[in-house]
């Protein structure tokens, strides 16, 4: 139902229910206050069975264990609190003071056929307040700014934009906490951290707070650039006892466990092992419990030295590894096969031929303190360890409860490499229908080829772009891992394990929740076909609430 068909009197309700994969629904209204209404009508009555709400500018990502609690039903009670008066209660004004020589400040200019110092002063001019938050662990969603300030995000998101960053893009301000990918305008920087673990809360900007933005020279940021230093991670990796060092590491060793969840409201995604079957398998070899730390291993090698006894096992991306004994002795390592590992001993893990990540467990897990309740390494939000490189050493701690070691499991061998083509399935939505027919048929009939832009945050795909039918700018809205995101280049963005939380551009669909460990196997240069195993069919409303509304 459009606004439009609201207004004249068809209809009085203003709610879409999209879908996104199992247990994962995409509620729609009309404006920014009336879905921060809805989300506060939801926090104040809470509905049995949801696990977590992601507000956005005009949709609320609602999270449910879709077996106990059937979507008709969630979609009733939603419905049942649209009518309620509850909202954000103001809270304190925060002063941001801002260097204004972002990199696109030239072109906002231009682009609104203003002066540079006009778009500085209506931007500090103005009244913000943070709507809410997501993206990544610090970053504001900033409502209320100077109408005439609204430009569309870039056709193509940057790789990488700076911690600090001031942006701009439609109706919000924003600041991004940490260096990450993002599409929208930069027009200065801030030398006032956004998120400090070590500051309660974390978070410099909550719900409700209200934001003025000031400039400054750059001496005066240089100097509160030097007052302000962030503090670093308190999670920390142990190195007392046996321990591994890492002589090798041509690219980043990542401590990994199965995650953070039910984090969202902290800006913070669920992150963890890509490959989570393979994770639990190398677990599981050594008669860990499946969720101790182990590290995930770049499709690069790395070399160790044992200081110390313990048992290990390799999994994921089928690798060459062998062990070189004191006595010089050579070892070979079978995939997914506990091993014994000697002081002075040597484990070399060669690049795999095929696939992306590899696991090392070891019995016992290896040591680090949690952070947010996960020792995991989260890319995008630079949670938990730091990544290991040559030199570093990480600590084994102690194995209390390590459980009988099986005979190894069958070894999963879906591990493409460049020149194969993968298939992954996908359920379409939540915004097929912001593409043209033509376009979702390209999209699942041609083979997209993965570019060298691969990270934990997600792939970029190339391949005939795919054209919209509704070209206007998406408000923000909830991203899944395994959200296949569209810019307005038209070609794709898979969202892996790191993805931000929020995107302003439309999904066209989202990987199955049982094929998200395959499309981190994928390497570049290797081809991916989608296949619709859901076609998109907006989720209807309860007839006794369509009656109530025609009355």
């Amino acid at each position: 139902m459009t606004a439009a068909e609201t207004s004249m009197g068809r209809s009085e309700i203003a709610l879409r229910v999209l879908p996104m994969r199992d247990g994962h629904l995409l509620f729609e209204l009309e404006s920014l206050e009336k879905t921060l209404a809805l989300h506060a009508a939801l926090e104040a009555s809470t509905i049995e069975g949801v696990r977590e709400i992601i507000p956005a500018a005009r949709t609320l990502m609602i999270v449910f264990d879709h077996l106990a609690l059937p979507s008709a039903s969630l979609i009733e009670q939603v419905q049942d609190r649209l009518s309620s008066q509850a909202s954000l209660q103001p809270g304190p004004i925060v002063d941001i003071p801002v260097l204004y020589d972002g990199e696109d400040l030239k072109d906002v200019a231009a682009l609104l056929n203003l002066s540079v110092e006009e778009i500085i002063a209506r931007h500090t001019g103005s009244d913000l307040k943070v709507a809410f938050t997501g993206f990544a662990p610090g970053f504001a969603y900033l409502s209320g700014g100077d109408e005439k300030l609204a430009v569309p995000r870039r056709t193509s998101p940057r790789t990488h934009v700076p911690a600090g960053s001031v942006a701009i893009a439609g109706e919000f301000s924003g600041v991004y906490p940490k260096a990450s990918p993002g599409g929208w305008q930069l027009i200065g920087r801030t030398p006032i951290p956004m998120f400090d673990l070590a500051r309660e809360p974390a978070s410099l900007l909550q719900p409700g707070y209200r934001v003025k933005f000031r400039q400054i020279s750059l001496e005066e940021f240089e100097e509160l650039e030097a007052a302000h230093k962030p503090s670093p991670s308190p999670v920390s990796l142990e190195t007392s006892g046996p321990y591994l060092e890492v002589l090798s590491a041509p690219l980043p060793l990542l401590l990994q466990d199965l995650g953070r969840k039910g984090k969202a409201s902290l800006g913070v995604s669920v992150s963890g092992a890509a490959d989570r079957v393979a994770f639990r398998q190398a677990n599981r070899a050594v008669g860990n419990p499946v969720n101790l730390p182990a590290l995930e291993i770049s499709p690069a090698g790395a070399v160790f030295k044992a200081v110390g006894e313990s048992v290990i096992a390799i999994t994921g991306a089928p690798v060459m590894a062998r062990i070189e004994a004191a006595n010089g002795d050579m070892i070979e390592v079978e995939l997914a096969k506990a091993t014994a590992l000697n002081d002075e001993d040597r484990l070399t893990i060669a690049p795999p031929a095929r696939g992306m990540r590899s696991y090392l467990a070891i019995r016992g897990g290896f040591a680090a303190s949690s952070i947010i309740d996960s020792a995991a390494r989260d890319t995008l939000a630079e949670i938990g360890p730091a990544p290991l490189k040559a030199g570093d050493r990480i600590s084994i701690a102690p194995a209390d409860n390590a459980f009988i070691v099986p005979a190894p499991t069958e070894i999963e061998d879906a591990h493409p490499k460049a020149g194969e083509t993968v298939k992954l399935d996908v359920v379409m939505g939540p915004r097929t229908d912001w593409f043209t027919n033509e376009a979702v048929q390209s999209f699942l009939s041609q083979d997209w080829l993965v570019t060298p832009q691969a990270s934990r945050v997600g792939i970029r795909l190339e391949g005939t772009p795919l054209t919209r039918s509704i070209t206007a700018e998406l408000p923000s809205e909830a991203t899944l891992h395994g959200a296949i995101q569209v810019p307005a280049s038209g070609q794709p963005v898979l969202f892996l394990v790191d993805h931000p939380l929020t995107g302003g551009y439309p999904v066209i669909g989202n990987v199955a929740e049982y094929h998200l460990d395959l499309a981190a196997r994928v390497p570049p240069g290797a081809r991916i076909r989608f296949r619709a195993v859901e076609a998109f069919h907006e989720l209807p409303l309860p007839n006794k609430h369509i009656a109530e509304h025609q009355q």
